[in-house]
């Protein structure tokens, strides 16, 4: 926001200096403007009379320029400018996110509709997520929408772009309760099967042991395996992200949240891969030369000649192979509820899972497997109800079978 301009006279190689001090969204700016007045005896009257008319053509030009850009401005480039205001300060995955949001169906309609920001109101809002909804979207993935314009618009109020905030004046979209799709230890078997020999092999093995997120899968170095201690450290994640039609790879040593950083046992049927892995890597690296790719040698997940597999490559692949196979129809995510399922199956309890997962709080293992932790719960009270009464039966029968003296 413009407050105001102030001023004073400074003389700069004999020649008086409008110094020009201004406030924009609450940061001071300065700035240097010549009154091509020499700084010379009788004439400082007639500098301090040039540097009043700098100082109003200097506001004027300032708050001009904001009215302009506040009223020109299209919403989806607002929308685009904001992420990048926000780049730096939130974690590379959770823009990844945004980015889609914002630079896929969002700016798709909104390009075509040509709002501007100071145009919008509650009902293109809403109209958006009917559109939304036309294209098959779910509650929940209109909600994430409406979490990003709110937050933007919120922006826009804050820095004076808009009065109110327009999002805060339409319902809420509503979100679904999801149900996790799983494998049982069947299907899973009959998946590593088939991907045994492919490059998603070991995704999936990780997926479906340890529940690894791909981020987490494709992040995993050579460093994090302790082959004496026997353990597995999951501390470092893989994310690609678009900017300016440009995708690039970036490697963080930090995952998405501070529970996600968490040491495992070494499964010894995941060691024994690694291994063999491991080997396997030092004789590509020996055939293919200087064709290998040497930059991701740290990694785990690369193909034969070094290049770090693609996040979604893994995804594609994944569902390319179930359909190839005849297999249930899950995505790769999902192995990560299978590996929890497995693990209620055998009467592990929700903090257990919450922790091997690498959830930030007990609710959010709760949430997404609650009803399975319940289902298996009345399965045991049904097999005990049913042992009780079966129990009460036959010893009924058998007094029956007493004969009567």
């Amino acid at each position: 926001m413009l407050n105001q301009v102030a001023g004073s006279l400074q003389e700069k190689k004999g020649i008086y200096y409008a110094v020009l001090y201004h406030q924009l969204n609450g940061e001071w700016k300065r700035k240097w403007i010549s009154t091509k007045i020499k700084a010379i005896k009788g004439n400082k009257k007639k500098a301090e009379l040039k540097l009043d008319q700098i100082k109003k053509d200097f506001y004027n030009t300032l708050t001009n320029t904001k009215d302009t850009e506040t009223t020109n401005i299209l919403f989806v480039d607002f929308m685009k400018d904001w992420l990048k205001i926000i780049k730096h300060s939130i974690q590379s995955t959770t823009y990844m996110g945004y980015s889609k949001l914002i630079n896929g169906r969002m700016s798709k309609y909104f390009t075509q509709n040509k709002l501007k920001l100071v145009e919008l109101r509650p009902k293109h809002i809403q109209d958006f997520y009917e559109y939304l909804s036309e294209e098959g979207l779910s509650g929940n993935s209109i909600t994430r929408y409406h979490a990003n314009i709110r937050k933007a618009l919120q922006y826009a109020v804050k820095t004076d772009l808009i009065e109110s905030n327009p999002a805060d004046k339409i319902e809420k979209p509503q979100k679904e309760n999801y149900i996790a799709q799983f494998y049982v230890a069947e299907e899973i078997d009959k998946l590593f099967e088939v991907t045994k020999g492919t490059k998603i092999e070991i995704p999936v093995m990780f997926g479906a042991y340890y529940g690894l997120r791909r981020s987490e899968v494709v992040g995993l170095k050579w460093k994090a395996i302790d082959f004496d201690n026997k353990t597995i450290t999951i501390e470092h994640v893989v994310v690609d992200i678009v900017t300016n039609g440009k995708r690039e790879v970036i490697g963080r040593d930090s995952t998405k949240n501070k529970s996600s950083n968490r040491t495992l046992p070494l499964i010894p049927e995941i060691e024994a891969v690694l291994i063999a892995l491991r080997e396997k890597q030092k004789e590509n690296m020996k055939l293919y030369k200087d064709s290998y790719n040497k930059k991701y040698k740290e990694y785990i997940c690369v193909d034969d000649l070094g290049n770090l597999i693609n996040l979604d490559y893994i995804s594609h692949s994944f569902v390319k192979l179930l359909k190839k196979h005849g297999l249930k129809k899950i995505r790769f995510h999902d192995l990560r509820h299978s590996c929890a399922s497995l693990l209620l199956k055998q009467g592990r309890n929700i903090k257990h899972i919450q922790v091997w997962l690498g959830h930030s709080n007990y609710n959010t293992t709760a949430n997404i497997y609650g009803h399975l932790e319940v289902t298996e719960e009345m399965n045991t009270n049904a097999n005990i109800m049913s042992n009780i009464l079966n129990m009460n039966k036959g010893n009924q029968e058998e007094k029956e079978k007493v004969p009567v003296r």
